[in-house]
């Protein structure tokens, strides 16, 4: 983040330790903080007699635990090859992580459905490090996720060291992304308005602030540490935060982010298309979300419920033919 010498002063080592270690203390705290048991129930039944590192859990539901919601999983496995997946999908994965799963599950006779993605470690460990130009996964990561699986000691620090980084660089964009001074709240919904931005995501402007909402102390925790950890200087006054970034580096950081937003949306282009053939499970997932929303069913083929995409002229026609578009005429 810093060129040495560019900014003075600079935390010592001592205190770059010291915030090094809050952070990591925080995030594995916050890591192991129990969730619903139909979650953890969840995973077991979806794990199985595979052996992946962990699963962590993310999302929406996370945020406002509602079994009749979509929940999210990153499952992280040491080798792609051990998840239950063909050859096809598995070369898909090693060529443009990750990819994604639709999962439904009886758990104490309701129905649970979820969205999973797999990750190998090393995919994991490259997603968060600084010369990704792929910001989803370490956008996802510095929020507040939960270790819902694990396969032991060595595997939880791995997949927190990931956490760490995550969080690492979401705090370095958002010193750069944010305002020259501001409140760790300004600059973390600047962070990830921008974030949105990159992945083509269609939000509302106010989604930014709902990721905070009930987790500001978090945030505001965290920025001022992975600053320090960094080396980064700022001065602070009362809840404003300014970052000592020299024009230079700050420019150099926001050409570097244009490289990663257009980057992004071709990831995303391309993942869309990519899912047309290795969404496992794509077409219940759009049929739920239809009946959900309307009320009306969706019945599938087999080949619909495998290409749901590739599918989608077919899908639509019934849909006009249900009547799906007159009622919203």
């Amino acid at each position: 983040m810093h060129e040495e010498g560019t900014y003075m002063p600079q935390p010592d080592p001592n205190s770059r330790l010291a915030a090094a270690g809050r952070i990591a203390h925080l995030l594995a705290d916050e890591l192991v903080q129990p969730v619903a048991p139909f979650v953890t129930d969840f995973v077991t039944q979806l794990v199985g007699g595979v052996q992946p590192l962990g699963v962590v859990f993310y999302g929406s539901v996370l945020r406002e635990m509602d079994p009749e919601g979509i929940l999210d999983f990153y499952v992280i496995v040491e080798h792609l090859k051990d998840w239950r997946a063909g050859p096809v999908a598995r070369e898909a994965n090693r060529l443009l992580p990750p990819n994604v799963e639709y999962h439904e599950i009886l758990v104490d006779d309701r129905l649970i459905r979820a969205k999973v993605a797999i990750l190998s470690i090393d995919q994991f460990r490259r997603m968060t490090g600084p010369a990704s130009l792929d910001t989803t996964v370490w956008a996802r990561f510095c929020q507040p996720v939960r270790l819902v699986w694990i396969r032991g000691s060595e595997a939880a620090d791995a997949i927190l060291s990931c956490i760490v980084r995550a969080v690492g660089q979401a705090g370095r964009w958002a010193a750069a992304l944010g305002p020259e001074s501001g409140t760790a709240d300004e600059y973390w919904r600047a962070l990830f308005a921008h974030t949105y931005g990159a992945e083509l995501r269609v939000e509302n402007g106010r989604r930014p602030r709902t990721l905070l909402a009930g987790r500001e102390e978090r945030y505001r925790a965290l920025l001022p540490d992975i600053w320090i950890a960094d080396g980064l200087p700022f001065e602070r006054s009362a809840d404003m935060l300014t970052p000592r970034l020299t024009p230079g580096l700050r420019s150099r950081m926001r050409e570097g982010w244009w490289l990663r937003g257009r980057v992004g949306r071709v990831l995303n282009i391309s993942r869309l298309a990519k899912g047309a053939f290795t969404f496992e499970g794509g077409a219940r997932y759009i049929a739920w979300k239809i009946q959900r929303h309307s009320g009306i069913i969706l019945p599938l083929g087999p080949f619909s419920e495998r290409h749901p995409l590739i599918c989608l002229p077919y899908l639509l026609w019934k849909l006009r033919q249900a009547g799906f578009f007159r009622r919203r005429g």
